[in-house]
């Protein structure tokens, strides 16, 4: 396959997928989409709010003309006495935190502490209002960071596809208020297929310095809430956001269970 043919059905997938989001956007505004159709819209939203910049692949950057030596800079918004730097400053979650609080929730001390608000006060709030928020002065996001379809997922995200982590982790222990036993069936056919049995198939950072899956959701679980209902930016993760929130609690239970290290 030559360049030239490449290129056209790399182009007539994007204006397919858009013309797909448009559409979905419009349906929801008309109260017209189905569950499936929700679910798909929200957790693009959510993988959005994760890291937008994570979405886009090296020809769609091309395209853009984004060079991302752009975020080696902190953020504008971003305090200068918060402790992160580059990229990740750019990232919603490092403000308003994964689990929606900001400075109310888990972030509200330690390494990624800002002081902003979290975005839990737009839960039920029109998805336009949000949508100039993103584009407002202070957030910066223009249409070559976060494309007009993915800031409307991203905006319904926040409007409808946020949920309360507070009922269903206990802040103090870190645990999910889950039951492991109901959630083990859930792993072992869907979750164990990519991060194993034991949960190491995936190492999230070095040899060196490994972190699993149980690492991660007992360390940090409100971002393995975010991700087990949205999936990881740019990586083939389902989204669990088709079962009951209690059941992907109770898979969550159970990964806490799962060895930190080999």
């Amino acid at each position: 396959m030559n360049k030239q043919r490449s290129f056209k059905i790399v182009f007539a997938t994007l204006i397919t997928v858009s013309l797909a989001l448009t559409s979905m956007w419009r349906a929801w505004a008309d109260d017209e989409m189905d569950d499936g159709e929700d679910q798909f819209i929200l957790a693009l939203g959510g993988r959005a709010y994760d890291n937008w910049m994570g979405l886009l692949d090296q020809h769609t950057l091309k395209m853009r003309n984004l060079d991302r030596r752009k975020f080696l800079s902190n953020h504008p918004a971003y305090p200068k006495e918060g402790r992160k730097r580059g990229l990740t400053t750019w990232r919603c979650k490092e403000c308003h935190g994964w689990d929606y609080k900001g400075v109310d929730g888990a972030y509200g001390s330690g390494s990624h502490y800002t002081g902003i608000k979290g975005v839990r006060a737009y839960e039920n709030k029109d998805p336009s209002q949000i949508i100039n928020i993103i584009r407002d002065e202070r957030h910066g996001y223009s249409e070559k960071m976060i494309d007009d379809e993915t800031a409307q997922a991203l905006a319904l995200f926040i409007a409808k596809g946020q949920v309360d982590m507070d009922r269903y982790i206990d802040r103090a222990s870190k645990k999910f208020i889950g039951t492991a036993a109901n959630g083990t069936s859930y792993y072992m056919t869907i979750c164990a297929m990519c991060h194993g049995v034991k949960g190491f198939a995936i190492n999230f950072k070095t040899a060196d310095h490994p972190e699993y899956l149980g690492t991660v959701a007992n360390k940090n679980p409100w971002e393995a809430f975010h991700k087990i209902r949205n999936g990881h930016p740019g990586k083939e993760m389902v989204s669990m956001r088709a079962v009951d929130v209690q059941v992907q609690v109770d898979i969550l239970a159970y990964t806490q269970g799962l060895p930190v290290k080999k």
